[in-house]
């Protein structure tokens, strides 16, 4: 199950509790104080995590709590501090508190860990709060409280290009022809309900990138209509967009033009990435039609294999080209 948004509660640990106590030796019955302080109680932490790929089971824990710290003893003994709790999360998750809506992570490397709840401090014993104008303390201090917040957590898959198109352009049947993917194909509308993503490799063997297949757009979407644009901040990362147009439209141009109208509605940034325009399906029809494709618009057939490495040609050009526009020799 592809589950990419999760509200789960967290609780650090709370601080162990200062012992009151003196020592006792043979001769002394009462000698100095000698209470141990608490323990810190354990942090709570995020980390990214290569191998996750949806927020299931986070979804599913929905609470996570660290262990308290344990209580001082006497002999100046201290109590030990509370087991920190590490919650992995998929590369591309960002979190944020959901009481103030501040962002605290925007997860995109592997092992990366950011504490997002602070285990309580251990209370003092009376040794420790013993001092020249007290050396006899009568009180001891109680472990603090470890802080406790609600977590918005946001999947954003990290891709390299964004599939998209109207509901059966033939995005997950190209996905599957370039890629290992396994996404569900079959010939009614909105058949790819969640995202798909598939590793390509490069014609020349030496490299990867990843694509994204994007449930299906219709004129509305930013309205809520078909599937809305739930799944459009899964783009927002990509280096480029695959604009995905069936060759059987009457007018491919005006097709596209309503795709990027949806995604000018959701975000005027992501309407703005380099983009290619591609007309799949080509094996439906003769080749007639297909002539009339729109000035610089690849075509294609999935199915019969028609220009897909074209297409993936102009893949890698693009995303080569990308490459060196934001790397700091050229700026």
């Amino acid at each position: 199950m592809f589950i990419d948004e999760a509200i789960i509660a967290i609780k650090a640990g709370d601080g162990g509790n200062g012992c009151f106590a003196y020592s006792r030796d043979s001769h002394k019955p009462k000698g100095p104080p000698a209470g141990g302080n608490g323990g810190r109680g354990g942090h709570i932490y995020v980390e990214g995590n290569y191998h996750l790929h949806t927020l299931q089971d986070v979804a599913y824990h929905k609470t996570y709590k660290a262990s308290r710290g344990t209580h001082g003893k006497g002999s100046n003994q201290y109590g030990r501090n509370g087991e920190d709790t590490v919650i992995p999360i998929p590369l591309g998750t960002a979190v944020y508190d959901e009481e103030t809506g501040r962002m605290l992570l925007d997860c995109l490397e592997d092992g990366q860990r950011v504490l997002v709840a602070r285990g309580g401090r251990g209370g003092r014993g009376n040794a420790a709060l013993a001092n020249r104008n007290n050396p006899q303390p009568q009180q001891v201090e109680p472990g603090k409280p470890g802080e406790a917040k609600r977590m918005r957590l946001e999947l954003k898959v990290l891709a390299d290009i964004g599939l998209v198109g109207r509901p059966n352009a033939g995005k997950s049947t190209f996905l599957s022809r370039i890629s290992h993917a396994h996404p569900k194909i079959a010939d009614y509308p909105f058949t790819t309900t969640v995202p798909h993503l598939g590793i390509v490799k490069t014609q020349q063997g030496f490299g990867s990138y990843v694509v994204a297949d994007i449930p299906g757009l219709i004129e509305g979407s930013h309205t809520g209509k078909g599937l809305g644009v739930r799944f459009l901040r899964h783009i927002e990362r990509t280096k480029m967009l695959a604009i995905l147009v069936e060759c059987l439209s009457p007018d491919p141009q005006a097709d596209a033009n309503v795709l990027i109208e949806e995604l000018t509605h959701y975000s005027p940034l992501l309407a703005e990435k380099p983009k290619v325009f591609i007309l799949t399906k080509a094996d439906l029809i003769d080749s007639a039609p297909v002539k009339k494709a729109p000035h610089d618009w690849m075509v294609m057939s999935a199915v019969t294999g028609h220009g897909v490495q074209e297409v993936l040609r102009r893949f890698e050009e693009m995303i080569s080209a990308i490459g060196e526009d934001e790397s700091p020799a050229s700026e």
